[in-house]
């Protein structure tokens, strides 16, 4: 139990349909840590070891404000073998 974290982000400024690079990029640097995104239209998930989730999320904060994002909201919620956040 708890050798996994979902991480939860959402990057701004938002427009709804169109995410700009701050967005698409961040996202393709989570992936390219092997993190599968889970891509949603107010934000973004992924369920990943807890020894990867530092660097993927540093990975996402600085990515996304390279590429011009003003905020970043990001959260983790360690889960069991069963997917379920853990009480």
């Amino acid at each position: 139990m708890g050798s996994v974290l979902t991480l939860e982000f959402t990057i701004e400024p938002f427009v709804a349909g169109r995410p700009g690079p701050h967005v698409l990029e961040a996202v393709a640097a989570a992936e390219a840590l092997g993190a599968e995104v889970d891509f949603g239209p107010f934000g973004s998930s992924c369920t990943v070891p807890r020894a990867r989730a530092g660097r993927i999320a540093e990975a996402v904060i600085t990515t996304a404000f390279a590429h011009g994002a003003t905020h970043v909201a990001l959260s983790a919620t360690e889960v069991d073998t069963d997917d379920r956040p853990v009480p």
